[in-house]
């Protein structure tokens, strides 16, 4: 406290709050479809916000490698709202992903890649809004995010994913029950796993290389396997990451923070453009739930 003067009351940052009632909304979106689909399509949903706020608390203590804004509900130093983020996402782009001619192998990885188009519109409009901190600045890597968080990012959505895809094959009780457990215990062994080798085994400088190479393989094959919608998706499954893109949009702009630098406009842009193609323009109409 200075001295001679009184203390500052921290001023609340209004962009922590929205986003996490953002969340909250949508993932009311996501538990209203899932009750209409019966009890394992809860039991899916719930599994993926226990493996999100799960991650986020054991990437946090294993790596150090960020901290987080005060939101209003925190969990061992995570956000609640992110774990809600998460398991919306992965329910969101596994409904599209079930949309469409993909063989079922293949599913995972436009999963992750829907996800990722998020987050390269979100992470650096959101550390510049004080949502959380990677400890390196903001012209650190890729404006202040490092290119290891898209490698995460894409393990964290395949691995749940492919290990929830795997296992609900599995005949009766078990895979209607069971395998939502299995494929936290997967993607937390994934992620943890894949965390290990971009952080300690692959060095700093080859990281942007790594990374692209295996974000351009996944595009490439399924761009290669000619993925198409082939009937009606829920309508969540394009509402929620177009939700989440006109939010960081509006919010970077209101704040000034998609500005700085502009190139965040273009990238936010041209994210939203595509998820606009993708969502809207393949395939068969979207539908209601």
């Amino acid at each position: 406290m200075p001295l001679g003067g009184k203390a500052r009351v921290p001023v609340p940052n209004i962009y922590l709050y929205t986003f996490e009632l953002l969340v909250f909304a949508i993932f009311f979106l996501c538990l209203r479809h899932a009750w209409k689909a019966g009890g394992p399509a809860i039991w899916q949903l719930c599994a993926g916000v226990v493996f999100g706020l799960l991650l986020e608390i054991a990437t946090i203590r294993q790596l150090h490698a960020y901290s987080y804004g005060q939101f209003a509900i925190m969990i061992f130093g995570a956000p609640l709202g992110v774990g809600l983020g998460w398991g919306s996402m992965i329910y969101a782009a596994r409904a599209f992903s079930d949309a469409t001619n993909l063989p079922e192998w293949a599913r995972p990885l436009l999963d992750a890649l829907l996800a990722l188009n998020i987050d390269l519109a979100m992470d650096a409009v959101a550390i510049r809004l004080g949502m959380w901190d990677w400890g390196q600045g903001l012209q650190d890597q890729y404006f202040g995010v490092p290119y290891a968080n898209y490698w995460a990012w894409f393990w964290v959505v395949f691995s749940f994913s492919a290990g929830l895809r795997w296992l609900v094959r599995l005949p009766g009780w078990v895979g209607r029950w069971l395998a939502p457990l299995g494929a936290l215990v997967i993607g937390l062994a994934g992620v943890l796993f894949t965390n290990k080798v971009i952080t300690f085994w692959i060095p700093h400088t080859f990281h942007v290389i790594v990374v692209a190479g295996l974000l351009l393989c996944a595009l490439t094959l399924v761009l290669a396997l000619r993925s198409r919608r082939i009937r009606p998706a829920p309508r969540l499954a394009s509402l929620i990451p177009l939700l989440l893109h006109v939010y960081f949009l509006t919010a970077g702009l209101l704040s000034g923070a998609i500005l700085r630098p502009p190139f965040l406009l273009g990238i936010s842009l041209l994210m939203f453009a595509l998820a606009l193609y993708v969502h809207s323009s393949r395939g068969a109409p979207v539908t209601s739930d």
